[in-house]
Formats: structure tokens, C-alpha cells, sequence
């Protein structure tokens, strides 16, 4: 029997977010009652709530139970569209169009409460020790960032993209383009992201974000064998996402 993945558990839980029978008070079945659901053990079921608290779509209180927070946006079957017709690089370029901008909204509207938050996320996507949770924390924290943009189109468009990572191809692709070196050049570009937004420097906090996604592009490009052709071939990232 195939063990479910963290990014399996997410998906379960975000549809039921949205379309489940929720208890008192948007209350959530139990860790054991979401592990005889999905078939995943408590300890992965306790990892993905964690991230989803961290994000502010669910909370938890001691004796009382999780209870649901903010809705989750319906893109699951769009994404799953988007993965049978295009490739990460493709979904990361996507991402460099709009990411910057979001980052920029980010700085003039999250508050000091969620730049904490953001914080505390970063410092998960770096510290964690396997690659499933890294890219859940990842996404966690690129999907915070999204939220305090405070522009639901917007949110609507990344939480679309942000899904495709769900997929076996995408993680397999992600696992061959990180290294220890990657990690460590990952997490000074969120400390610089997120230090950007907690300064309310919106023009900062666009080049940061820019920044990052240009060297995630770059090394899934090289992982991935995609950069072949000549360098003049080769797309001019920064150039393009400085006229998005």
C-alpha cells in the first residue's frame, strides 16, 4: 500500500476545509480520526496541521481541538490542468511574473503579527531535515506572503501555481536542484525577502523576491539538463521580469 505524502495530507485537508461537514465552531475531526481518514500516521498528520497553523488556515487549542480558520482558495483541479501541460520552468516563470509584485503589496499591508509569522516559517523551511517538508514550509511561507499581499485575484493566482508542487515530478525535480549550498543561498534570500516586508520597503521587498525565484529558476534549469542551447539562447530572466 502506498504511504501518503505530506503534500497527499495538505490536499485531503484543504478540501475539507473547504467542503467538509466541520464540527462546533468549524471544529476539525482529531489527529487519530485524520490518520484513519487518509491513512497517513498522526506524526505526518501533526506535521501538516503545523505548517497550515503557521499559515493561519487553521488554529489549535489545547483540550479544545483545531478548529478552521481562513477559507482556502478552490484551485486543485485547475492546477492539476496546469501539471498535465506544462513543466516547472514553465510554472516558475509564471511565478517570476507575479511573486515580485505580490512581495511588493506584502511590504505596504502585512502587519507586525504576520511578518512574525513569516519569520517563524523561514526559519522551519531551513531548519527541517527532509524534502517533503521543506517544500511544504516553503510553500507555507511563499503562501503567507501571497495572503498579506491582500489582493484576492492575486491570491487566487499564486495559490494556482503554488499547487502544481504537489506532484511527484515537481519534488523530484526540486530534490535534484537542491543542495546544502542551494539551502543556505535559499535562506538568505527569505531573510532578505521577509526583512524587506517587515521594513515596509515594497521596491526591496520586489528585487528580493526576484532575486530568489531568477536562482530557483536557474537551478532547476540546470538540474533539470534544460539549459542546452547557447547562452544568447538562453532567456534573459532578469530582464523580463523587470518589464512584468
Amino acid at each position: 500500500m502506498i504511504q501518503p505524502t505530506v503534500f497527499d495530507v495538505r490536499r485531503y485537508l484543504e478540501e475539507y476545509l473547504e467542503t467538509g461537514d466541520l464540527g462546533p465552531g468549524g471544529r476539525l475531526p482529531t489527529e487519530r480520526e485524520l490518520s484513519e481518514r487518509t491513512g497517513a500516521s498522526r506524526r505526518l498528520i501533526r506535521r501538516v496541521l503545523a505548517a497550515l497553523e503557521a499559515e493561519g488556515l487553521i488554529w489549535r487549542q489545547q483540550g479544545k481541538g483545531t478548529f478552521a480558520g481562513q477559507p482556502v482558495e478552490p484551485v486543485t483541479a485547475l492546477a492539476a490542468k496546469i501539471n498535465d501541460t506544462s513543466d516547472p520552468i514553465e510554472v516558475m516563470e509564471a511565478r517570476l511574473c507575479i511573486e515580485p509584485e505580490i512581495a511588493a503589496l506584502c511590504a505596504t499591508r502585512a502587519t507586525p503579527d504576520d511578518v512574525l509569522r513569516m519569520w517563524t516559517l523561514a526559519r522551519h523551511v531551513y531548519e527541517v531535515e527532509d524534502h517533503e517538508m521543506t517544500e511544504l514550509w516553503d510553500s507555507a511561507l511563499h503562501r503567507l506572503i501571497a495572503q498579506c499581499a491582500g489582493n484576492r485575484p492575486l491570491l487566487m493566482a499564486f495559490g494556482l501555481l503554488d499547487d502544481t508542487r504537489a506532484t511527484e515530478s515537481w519534488l523530484d525535480a526540486r530534490v535534484r536542484a537542491r543542495t546544502n549550498r542551494s539551502l543556505r543561498e535559499s535562506h538568505a534570500q527569505h531573510i532578505a525577502i521577509v526583512s524587506a516586508i517587515e521594513a515596509g520597503d515594497a521596491g526591496a521587498a520586489r528585487e528580493a523576491m526576484r532575486t530568489h525565484l531568477i536562482s530557483r529558476i536557474t537551478a532547476l534549469s540546470e538540474a533539470l539538463g534544460a539549459i542546452t542551447v547557447a547562452k544568447e539562447e538562453t532567456p534573459d530572466y532578469n530582464q523580463i521580469s523587470a518589464h512584468t
